[in-house]
Formats: structure tokens, sequence, C-alpha cells
């Protein structure tokens, strides 16, 4: 019979496990705004005469979403993983 093995969650290894999923989300938001930029020039046209402030909330806005959607999809599959024998 196997002894219960404490949630992975919350361990040092899971909230590492946490961060490098929120980083990889980071890393994919700066590569598709850059994309975005590069591939539709309506979008850096948008940018270019937005001035600092509208590049500045453009990548914030990008780099959170795609942060939290990955940390949440970590989340999910650091949980799942918990839970196959």
């Amino acid at each position: 019979m196997r002894g219960k093995k404490s949630p992975s969650l919350i361990s040092p290894t899971g909230a590492i496990k946490l961060m490098t999923h929120a980083m990889m989300g980071a890393a994919l938001g700066l590569v598709f705004g850059l994309a975005l930029v590069l591939f539709n020039p309506t979008v850096a046209n948008l940018l270019s005469h937005g001035g600092h402030s509208a590049a500045t909330v453009f990548i914030i806005t990008l780099v959170t979403t795609f942060a939290i959607g990955a940390t949440l999809t970590g989340l999910v599959f650091i949980l799942a993983e918990d839970k196959e024998f």
C-alpha cells in the first residue's frame, strides 16, 4: 500500500514549477508581441503614433495575459500529475 504523498503545490518545488510556467508565458507573450508588430504593419503604425505609453501598455498587457494563462495551465498540469497513480 502506498503512503500518502504531500501535494506538490505546497512545496518549494511546486512554487518553482509555477514560476517556470509563468516565465514561459511571459516569454511567449513577448515573442507574440514582436511577431504581431513585425507581421502586421497596422499594429506597428498604431504603436509608433501612440508614443511610449502605448508601447508600454501593449507589452505589459500581452506579457501579463500570457503569463497568467501559462501559470493557470501549469497549475492544472501539476494537479493532474498529482492524481496519477
